[in-house]
Order: structure tokens, then C-alpha cells, then sequence
């Protein structure tokens, strides 16, 4: 199993899914609703995202084949997407999202497009490109079951962590997670480039 791999992967998801700068979005689209009704639809949402990016983990490399893609093409489109998300973050311009009567927001816009967005999406591909051993699918597995899982702590706890970080808090932590996310993106589309001008 690759720690390097694993690691970057964790801290990949981590800054895409960015558990607290969601916290705002998530209290905006659950209000008016109890605190049971908000760990409810915290669980849902988590559930539906964690399904989504585990089909993309574990038929990543067969929707690639079939698209006749290549992992260099993905980690340059992929690194270019995931810019463009830490922008956003860095900038403060994140779409709102506003839920809608009739629409379950556990499903839009909780679980996509806010965590299982194209962003985490991309990433769950490119990942899931570079696993070449068992030991490294397990790893990854394992490394969104525990993103999700500090997804859903986050949102289960947003009504008291925003209470205790304030928006002040909140703001600060999303321009990090997006000076991160800025960073491996660069890298991402990096890698691909050079990828293409070996011929790869």
C-alpha cells in the first residue's frame, strides 16, 4: 500500500469536499428544520455522495477505457477543474445554493453538487487511474469512507462549530483549503503534461 498515494489522495478529497467552508450552505438549505431533521438529512446526503464517488472509484478505469481517455488527458482536465474550484474558494464566489420546495436537499444540492461535486469526481478518477495494486484500491476505499465520515461528523456538528468558529472562522479556513486545493491542482495538471510529452 502507498502512503504517499493514500495521503495525498485523503488531503485531496478533504480540501475538495471542504467540510467546513459546507457549513454555512448546509444550515442555509436545512433551515426551518429541526436538529433531528438536519442529522437526518446529513446522513442521506453523506450516504448518496459516498455511492456516487464510489462508483467513479471503482469503474473509473472502465468509463475511461470505454470514453477512450487517457490518464494524462484526465489528470490535465482534472487539475484544470480542480483550479478553477480553488478560485472559487480563494475568492469567495462559490454559487449559492437555495433549496428548493419539493426537492429533497439531501440529494440536490447536498449531495451533489456540494460534495460529490465534479470536483471530487475528477479527483476520484484520476486516483482511481493511478491504482495498480490491490493494497492501493482498499487504501483508496478506505480514504473516501473516512472523508465521508468527517464530512458527516461535520455536518451533523454544523449548527455548534459554526457557533464556535463564527464566519470569520469559516472564511478563513475555505481560503486555506483553497490555496491548497490551488496548489495540487497544479501539480495535477503538471503531471499530465508531462505525461503527454513522454508519449504516456
Amino acid at each position: 500500500m502507498d502512503t504517499k498515494f493514500l495521503i495525498e489522495s485523503f488531503v485531496t478529497l478533504v480540501v475538495i469536499t471542504d467540510p467546513i467552508g459546507n457549513i454555512p450552505t448546509f444550515l442555509v438549505v436545512t433551515q426551518g428544520k429541526g436538529q433531528k431533521a438536519r442529522q437526518r438529512l446529513a446522513v442521506e446526503a453523506v450516504l448518496v455522495a459516498t455511492i456516487v464517488l464510489g462508483i467513479f472509484a471503482a469503474f473509473g478505469r472502465e468509463i475511461l477505457g470505454y470514453l477512450g481517455i487517457s490518464l494524462a488527458a484526465l489528470q490535465v482536465s482534472g487539475g484544470l477543474l480542480l483550479l478553477i474550484v480553488s478560485l472559487q474558494l480563494l475568492t469567495g464566489n462559490q454559487a449559492e445554493l437555495t433549496a428548493k420546495a419539493k426537492v429533497n436537499v439531501a440529494l440536490v444540492p447536498l449531495a451533489t453538487p456540494l460534495i460529490a461535486g465534479p470536483g471530487a469526481i475528477a479527483a476520484v478518477l484520476v486516483f482511481a487511474g493511478e491504482v495498480h495494486t490491490v493494497g492501493n484500491g482498499v487504501g483508496l476505499a478506505v480514504v473516501i469512507l473516512v472523508v465521508m465520515a468527517v464530512l458527516l461528523l461535520v455536518l451533523r456538528s454544523s449548527v455548534h462549530l459554526s457557533r464556535l468558529l463564527r464566519e470569520g472562522g469559516v472564511e478563513l479556513l475555505s481560503r486555506v483549503f483553497g490555496l491548497l486545493l490551488a496548489a495540487i491542482a497544479v501539480q495535477l495538471a503538471a503531471s499530465g503534461v508531462l505525461a503527454f510529452a513522454h508519449g504516456h
